[in-house]
């Protein structure tokens, strides 16, 4: 793959003529790994989901996107609309990197209401002369004419004394009837911080300081932030970079989580539980949740990371969203569930149920590519057992439970073309119950996987061939009785 250099990186879709682009679309388009539910780039790549809200009827989801290429360059913003975060309505670049703040970027941010108005609240990197970055925190409403019209001039520019230019990903929120803004941040001797602002009428922002938590030392950098009350709790999310593995924790490049306790901002204190992983699989970062019409708390996070290469960067594209997930606290204890309006897309329902054994591979008799399945374990009195989804002779997507030890794991060393610059090729997660359920969505090029109705979650890209479309269940000894139900998926 041809070397990006940096003029590449930094070329406005716009100076771009129009055939070179219509050549990488009908690239992207030819790509055997495109999905078929899940909200992908039209070209190039996709990273952070961006300004999530329900306003005025519709949901609007937008995304990071670099349009000319499967790297990081001059990122835009790509917005959709929805009436049920099922299907949804391209509607283009929403944000783009136009004016003299955000000419290198228009990166991470959040949406909100305010006095009947939509408006996007978003960090814009600009870079000098000597390539030094200088980040601001910009505003723009939303018209009524579906565009949008920016601040002239940052309501944020620079960061306070103490900390470097690693400043960014405002997400906006509301409390005791003021607007407050919780940033990603990092301190002159590197360590990653949440700091917070407020204002009362969308155009001043007031320093308010750092928020205080346990974590003094966890990462040189926290990534986009979010705060929401839950089930009676606070919640906050981030995303830390420069986390050492700890066993079968922290293995991904850069991680994402939450803590969940109880913010004060009258001492700007955190009082906290343990940080925990959002997502114990290859491929999940920069989540963000918003509220949905019915009151729910909704999360949609980025099925990608950065600084991996991905078998599709060669074919001009990059990475996918999420499902959505439906956020529940329960017994102390953050859930993570499938979006309900997502059994719309359920068609050709098949069910089977047996018992799986070391002798007996294949219980039945289903195949597909992009599928919602639904395991039950009725009885088990096997020392491990063997999912296999994305088959053939030569591959296989393994999902592993071991009743001993009580832990899932994910398997894809030999799911197909893997990404590169990844520690390993399993992921292993602890349960806090035995497993009961395994409730997986499969796409063409991804796999989902909830555990126990949203106990654990583990997310990854997969790419096996085109004929690897079996799925079989067996045990090491004894066996296991099981209850499969499945769907295709189809919009």
């Amino acid at each position: 793959m041809a070397e990006w250099t940096r003029e590449a990186r930094y070329q406005r879709i716009e100076d771009v003529d129009t055939e070179t682009f219509m050549e990488l679309k009908k690239r992207v388009d030819a790509s055997p790994y495109r999905q078929t539910y899940h909200i992908q780039p039209e070209t190039g790549l996709l990273n952070d989901p961006n300004g999530l809200i329900y306003y005025d009827g519709r949901y609007y989801i937008s995304h990071q996107w670099f349009p000319l290429g499967a790297v990081h360059g001059l990122k835009y913003w790509f917005n959709y609309t929805s009436d049920d975060l099922v299907h949804f309505e391209s509607q283009g670049p929403i944000l783009e990197p136009d004016t003299k703040y955000d000419s290198h970027g228009v990166y991470s941010g959040s949406a909100f209401e305010y006095n009947g108005h939509l408006y996007y609240m978003y960090t814009g990197n600009h870079r000098d002369h000597h390539w030094n970055r200088v980040s601001s925190q910009m505003i723009a409403r939303l018209k009524e004419d579906g565009t949008v019209e920016k601040f002239p001039k940052p309501v944020i520019h620079g960061q306070p004394e103490g900390y470097t230019s690693h400043f960014r990903d405002p997400k906006v929120f509301e409390k005791d009837g003021k607007l407050y803004a919780i940033l990603g941040a990092q301190t002159n001797n590197e360590q990653g911080r949440l700091v917070l602002y407020r204002s009362e009428d969308v155009v001043n922002w007031t320093f308010l300081g750092e928020i205080q938590t346990d974590l003094s030392q966890f990462g040189y950098m926290w990534e986009c932030p979010d705060y929401f009350e839950l089930d009676g709790h606070d919640v906050i999310l981030f995303c830390p970079q420069g986390v050492e593995a700890e066993g079968e924790k922290y293995r991904n490049i850069y991680q994402s989580g939450y803590m969940i306790g109880n913010l004060v901002i009258e001492n700007m204190t955190f009082d906290h539980q343990a940080f925990q992983e959002l997502d114990r699989g290859f491929d999940f970062y920069a989540p963000q949740t918003f509220v949905d019409k019915h009151g729910k708390r909704i999360l949609i996070g980025w099925m990608g990371l950065p600084d991996i290469d991905y078998p599709t960067d060669s074919e001009g594209w990059a990475h996918c969203l999420t499902i959505p997930r439906e956020l529940t606290i329960e017994n102390g204890k953050l859930k993570q569930r499938p979006l309900k309006a997502l059994e719309t897309l359920r068609t050709n329902k098949e069910t089977a149920l047996g018992y799986a054994n070391k002798f007996n591979r294949k219980l039945h008799p289903y195949e597909g590519k992009q599928y919602e399945m639904i395991i039950d374990i009725l009885e088990n009195d096997a020392t491990e057992v063997y999912f296999e989804l994305r088959s053939s002779r030569n591959e296989s997507t393994l999902i592993i439970y071991n009743q001993r030890e009580n832990t899932i794991t994910l398997d894809r060393s030999d799911s197909g073309l893997l990404p590169t610059n990844v520690d390993g090729t399993a992921r292993t997660t602890r349960l806090d119950t035995p497993l009961n359920q395994l409730h997986i969505f499969v796409d063409t090029s991804s796999i989902e996987i909830f555990c126990n109705d949203g106990e654990r979650v583990l997310t990854s890209r997969i790419f096996p061939s085109e004929n690897a479309t079996g799925i079989k269940a067996s045990t090491e000894s004894g066996q296991v009785y099981l209850q499969f139900t499945k769907y295709e998926l189809k919009k």
